[in-house]
């Protein structure tokens, strides 16, 4: 039997006569999620994510007009577990960092999951979700909703930009390696006196010591307006 007589499925049959495949929304975007796990944002294109699910590129854009509408969805999709199905327990300053730990765990538990947050805007249940739980633990809290409106902000962007740098260092590439040793070599060559006294936690890779750190001070001053 020659190529061209080969018997095509029924899927590939309709894409070829202009029809895109049946595709389900979800299963494209956990089909993106795996991609990215398995080869980073950078290697995540339409095309390799319609080969993932047996689909021609124009069939995705059913559902994703652009690049960033998948991005957006792949972010709603990742923040699926950040918020309790209980109440948390504690005042306002510990269910608030309970929240800001659960959205980091979730931005890390994929490669470069707070790059693919950064600058969407979901307004799925996820989303919506999280950030509802969030404002609502400060407005029970006393403060009032313009002040609750900008420390939950305050959160977030403070929790995916430390995700940001923590996913930048630790999966650094061969071609931009992320040397804590360069830094030392740096500092104790030259006249950086101040730096030097410091090098223990510039170069550590604890990085959630530098998270928790950094969310109490938040907490501290968010204790001022409450």
């Amino acid at each position: 039997m020659s190529p061209s007589s080969t018997p095509q499925p029924p899927e590939a049959t309709r894409a070829t006569r202009g029809r895109p495949p049946r595709l389900d929304q979800a299963r494209t975007v956990e089909a993106a999620l795996q991609l990215l796990d398995a080869s980073g944002l950078d290697a995540l294109t339409m095309r390799r994510l319609a080969d993932a699910v047996g689909a021609q590129a124009g069939a995705l854009y059913r559902y994703f007009a652009a690049k960033q509408d998948l991005l957006t969805a792949m972010a709603e999709r990742m923040l699926a577990d950040c918020t309790p199905r209980s109440p948390a327990h504690g005042d306002w300053s510990e269910q608030l960092a309970d929240l800001a730990r659960r959205m980091r765990t979730a931005l890390l538990n994929h490669r470069d999951g707070a790059r693919v947050y950064a600058g969407t805007h979901a307004t799925g249940e996820n989303t919506l979700g999280f950030a509802d739980t969030l404002v609502g633990v400060l407005l029970d809290a006393g403060f009032q909703a313009d002040d609750a409106a900008r420390a939950a902000l305050a959160v977030v962007h403070f929790t995916v930009g430390h995700t940001l740098e923590e996913q930048a260092a630790t999966q650094a590439t061969d071609e931009e390696p992320a040397d804590p040793e360069r830094l030392r070599q740096a500092v104790t060559s030259g006249h950086y006196p101040h730096l030097a006294a410091a090098l223990p936690v510039l170069t550590s890779s604890d990085f959630t010591a530098h998270f928790e750190f950094g969310l109490r001070l938040l907490v501290r001053g968010l204790r001022s307006l409450d």
